[in-house]
């Protein structure tokens, strides 16, 4: 690519700027082979422009391009319209941290019981999302380890 000018490097010239999907797309990445093969996909999707991360985009519309892609579920994209997009209303019910969050708040910590319990906070589930990812950090940190 097109090196960086001087007042975006730091003192050891080291580049400022994350990389673009086009290097993504061709970067060998660690981590499982399946999980990098898909992360090379969504990048090289962006970098074509089949594929658009815009703030505008219907957030239905990025989640069903993003499930078409090999590799991406429906909790990437709901991530992913949650995170990009801004997407209020995203509840993410499967994420094992949501749904243990629920439980340590006292509600139902079933995918499908957390689901229906949770239509009645649309449109702002995502914001529920992230009060129950809290919910579950707090939980685990204040739970009593047992001693051995």
């Amino acid at each position: 690519g097109t090196p960086l000018p001087a007042e975006l490097r730091d003192d050891d010239g080291l580049h400022l700027l994350f990389p673009g999907p086009r290097a993504l797309a061709d970067a060998d990445i660690a981590g499982p082979a399946r999980r990098a093969s898909s992360l090379r996909g969504l990048c090289a999707a962006l970098a074509d422009g089949t594929l658009a991360l815009d703030p505008g985009r219907d957030p239905d519309g990025l989640r069903a391009e993003l499930c078409a892609l090999p590799g991406i579920g429906p909790w990437s994209a709901g991530y992913l319209a949650m995170r990009v997009l801004g997407d209020p209303d995203e509840l993410l019910a499967s994420d094992l941290a949501v749904r243990r969050g629920a439980e340590a708040l006292g509600l139902p910590g079933d995918e499908a019981a957390l689901t229906a319990r949770a239509h009645a906070w649309a449109p702002w589930r995502s914001y529920a999302a992230t009060h129950l990812w809290r919910a579950a950090t707090s939980a685990a940190t204040t739970t009593p380890r047992r001693s051995a």
